[in-house]
């Protein structure tokens, strides 16, 4: 059975609304049988669209202190050393993770721990995959603890078209490895943070499954 996110269920329900109307609409007012059935179809695509965005698929974590899983599904689309200057002011391995708007877009926490760090920054909404998307696209920036890995950061960014990020990570807050950490409406990407020495299992152009594929041990 397919389920679904909850911050999804106000627009299914207003899509499954205006698309029922629409489809009774355009049999009732447009004579041209190919052309109401051409609305019909294209109702019907956008409908099936919006439905797979919002999709939360079961997932079941590792729950591994001494793993990271994937924050997100996407594509591994950078992996070097950085200077991350928010929370850690040094250097830092950064990989980042682009999703599509087929892609599932809910953002799970990828270790167990403690929230030590949770801001929102409002922003740009440059294309995801712009070098400047970090640090001046609308983003949020998380900060996880724990006794393997120390602070992890992770960052939620808006793209051009992902005009709402969602954070459910509050300071203070013990959190599972896996479990919902929040949602970015309509494709963006993912950054993380870690240790120099932390030892990766993807590559650059690699996809990945949020909540369940190990990226990274220590």
């Amino acid at each position: 059975m397919i389920r679904f996110h909850k911050e999804g269920y106000k627009i299914i329900t207003i899509a499954l609304i205006l698309s029922v109307a629409g489809i009774l609409l355009a049999e009732k007012f447009i004579d041209s049988t190919w052309l109401v059935k051409t609305i019909q179809i294209l109702i019907l695509a956008l409908l099936i669209i919006i439905l797979q965005f919002f999709r939360n698929p079961k997932r079941i974590a590792p729950l591994n202190d001494n793993a990271l899983v994937a924050p997100v599904d996407g594509k591994v689309v950078v992996i070097e050393e950085v200077e991350e200057p928010e929370y850690f002011k040094g250097k830092r391995l950064q990989v980042s993770i682009f999703m599509s708007p087929i892609n599932v877009h809910v953002t799970r926490y990828a270790m167990s721990g403690v929230v030590k760090y949770s801001k929102y920054h409002p922003g740009k909404y440059l294309v995801a995959w712009h070098p400047k998307a970090s640090t001046e696209n609308e983003r949020t920036t998380i900060v996880l603890n724990n006794a393997v890995f120390g602070d992890v950061l992770y960052r939620q960014i808006a793209g051009a078209l992902a005009k709402r990020i969602v954070n459910y990570a509050k300071e203070g807050e013990k959190v599972i490895q896996g479990t919902d950490a929040g949602f970015i409406k309509f494709g963006s990407r993912v950054d993380l943070f870690l240790p120099l020495n932390t030892k990766l299992n993807v590559s650059l152009g690699d996809k990945v499954k949020g909540g369940t594929q190990i990226i990274a041990e220590k």
